[in-house]
């Protein structure tokens, strides 16, 4: 297993569709393990398998908090089936580092997919849980959370951005 390189925005297969995991095999297994790993070393709260450059329907999620008792999430090919109410939370990002705003998502959300078994997997989430959770599944159809935002707040983002970039910071 080894810590994997977290690809940072503007890289553009950030912004790629992820493709469905067909079967489990040693080699996805491992992307699992390593993107596990990558996440607790980053250190972070989830990881799309697109965020380390590979484009498969694979997240992984830990709140990595006491009161959660849920530990490690790993899901397959992760699909929203059900999803109600609002929640507005502060979000930051692994692939765009040092840059957090509030976000609107749903507040209640059911998600199914397969666990690293490829058996079926159906989660239902409110809070931060629901919140990452969404997250996470967006980096596999290519959006970030910066496109969430309003078109004011994208705009000093990338303004924010761009200058970091001259300054040799992102």
């Amino acid at each position: 297993m080894g810590c994997l390189q977290i690809r940072k925005y503007p890289d553009p297969i950030l912004r790629k569709k992820a493709v469905e995991v067909g079967r489990m095999d040693r080699e996805v297994r491992r992307l699992i393990d390593d993107m596990t790993e990558t996440m607790y070393g980053a250190p972070g709260i989830g990881l799309a398998a697109n965020q380390v450059g590979r484009p498969l329907r694979v997240l992984v999620i830990d709140l990595q908090k006491p009161e959660n008792n849920d530990g490690l999430i790993v899901l397959v090919n992760p699909q929203l089936t059900e999803s109600q109410g609002e929640i507005v939370y502060e979000e930051g990002c692994l692939s765009v580092p040092e840059y957090f705003a509030a976000v609107k998502r749903y507040g209640e959300i059911t998600v199914r997919g397969f666990d690293r078994d490829m058996k079926p997997v159906e989660i239902r989430a409110s809070g931060l849980l629901a919140v990452v959770l969404q997250h996470e599944m967006d980096h596999l159809d290519g959006k970030l959370f910066i496109d969430r935002l309003g078109p004011i707040t994208r705009d000093i983002f990338k303004r924010k951005w761009k200058k970091k970039q001259k300054e040799g910071q992102a």
